[in-house]
């Protein structure tokens, strides 16, 4: 079994189709269903059962599962380690990021980045889902979410405080809320992703109970877009609503989680010149804005 069947395999167990894995791995599906079934062949044993539901793997393949993964780790391990001793200031390093913080920050940085290692390639990838990083599916992320596993080297780039915020125009129009209304009549924005937490949501340390939510998003881009155009009140941190000309709601409150903004990356990178360059580019744009 050579690396490159495997990578097959794992595509088909992990997308479930031959066209999906097909996509995923950047070939034609004619192609992975012709090696399949050569792997199946050469190892004399039938790895999936294919149904009306997609590919599962049988017995066999799950024994195939366990070596394959193995497999995978230790080709993972030769690239992080090969790349990782690289001093060149050129290639690709493939950077992960929220549409907010790029936007904020990163694209300013990349641009400064680019003028000073014109060779150093940077690959951003926009996306609210965390990427897998010690599968190296990303060379470096910056986010908002701190990860717990100890092959990841960390470093906290903002704790900025988060306030309530809403436009000019939203104000002028329906008034502050009072304290202790729970927004009775006014309409509310919020982060998807709060909705579904366990806790009571709360905006500015007041109950939403009495308040309608208008608006709910993934990306924080598209709920201070809300905001800023009149949809209601929301959440901002105190650092970015400043610059987008936001009203600030009760200034005396702020959210008891402060929006905390992480910078990881792979150790095995931690001596490449090229991470490196774009690691200090994205922390000093971070420390202008304190």
């Amino acid at each position: 079994m050579n690396w490159d069947d495997t990578r097959i395999f794992l595509a088909v167990q992990r997308e479930r189709s031959l066209r999906a894995a097909a996509r995923v791995l950047g070939i034609d599906q004619a192609t992975v269903g012709r090696r399949l079934a050569l792997l199946e062949k050469t190892l004399g044993a039938t790895l999936f059962l294919r149904s009306s539901q997609g590919y599962s793997l049988t017995a066999a393949g799950e024994l195939a599962l366990q070596a394959a993964l193995e497999m995978e780790n230790a080709a993972q391990a030769l690239v992080s380690r090969t790349q990782g001793s690289d001093q060149r200031l050129a290639g690709e390093v493939r950077l992960a990021t929220t549409d907010s913080l790029a936007l904020a920050l990163l694209l300013p940085a990349l641009k400064v980045l680019n003028g000073q290692h014109p060779d150093i390639k940077v690959n951003l990838n926009i996306s609210p889902q965390l990427l897998n990083m010690a599968k190296r599916e990303a060379d470096i992320a910056v986010r908002t979410i701190k990860p717990d596993n100890p092959d990841l080297l960390t470093r906290r780039l903002a704790s900025w405080p988060v306030g309530l915020y809403a436009s000019k125009e939203y104000l002028a129009s329906r008034g502050e809320p009072a304290r202790g209304s729970a927004f009775a009549g006014h309409d509310l924005v919020v982060f998807e992703p709060h909705l579904h937490r366990q806790e009571p949501l709360t905006l500015g340390g007041e109950s939403i109970a009495a308040g309608r939510i208008v608006s709910s998003h993934h990306s924080s881009l598209t709920l201070r877009s809300a905001i800023s155009v009149g949809f209601g009140l929301g959440e901002v941190p105190i650092a970015i609503a400043e610059r987008d000309g936001l009203i600030r709601v009760w200034p005396e409150r702020q959210r008891a989680r402060p929006y905390e903004v992480w910078l990881v990356t792979h150790q095995d990178l931690r001596h490449t010149a090229r991470i490196d360059a774009v690691i200090h580019h994205i922390v000093s744009a971070f420390a202008a804005w304190e």
